[in-house]
């Protein structure tokens, strides 16, 4: 901020006043205002455990994975179905592909 508003305004004021002239910038602007006021764990997605799910599903509660941009489960899940000796029960299906 110029001059003296950088220390005159509080963060949440100065995200304010971002989203005015940078709305494309709000969102960094809201991660590190919770980064400051409520800490890094919660902006940080969790590390996923699949044996946790596994534990958490059931034979009407499965699995689903929908994957996004820079994550694919798959490795992991097959080296887990073949430490529970499971890859003859395992079927995976792309939804994606006809």
């Amino acid at each position: 901020m110029p001059g003296d508003w950088d220390t005159k305004l509080t963060s949440f004021q100065k995200m304010i006043f971002l989203k005015s002239l940078r709305a494309d910038k709000i969102t960094t602007a809201v991660q590190n205002f919770v980064i400051e006021n409520l800490g890094k764990t919660f902006v940080e997605p969790p590390v996923f455990d699949l044996a946790k799910s596994y534990k958490d599903s059931s034979i009407t509660t499965p699995l689903i994975f929908v994957l996004s941009t820079g994550s694919d489960p798959v490795a992991d899940f097959n080296r887990y179905a073949e430490d529970m000796n499971m890859t003859k029960k395992c079927e995976n299906i792309s939804l994606g592909r006809g």
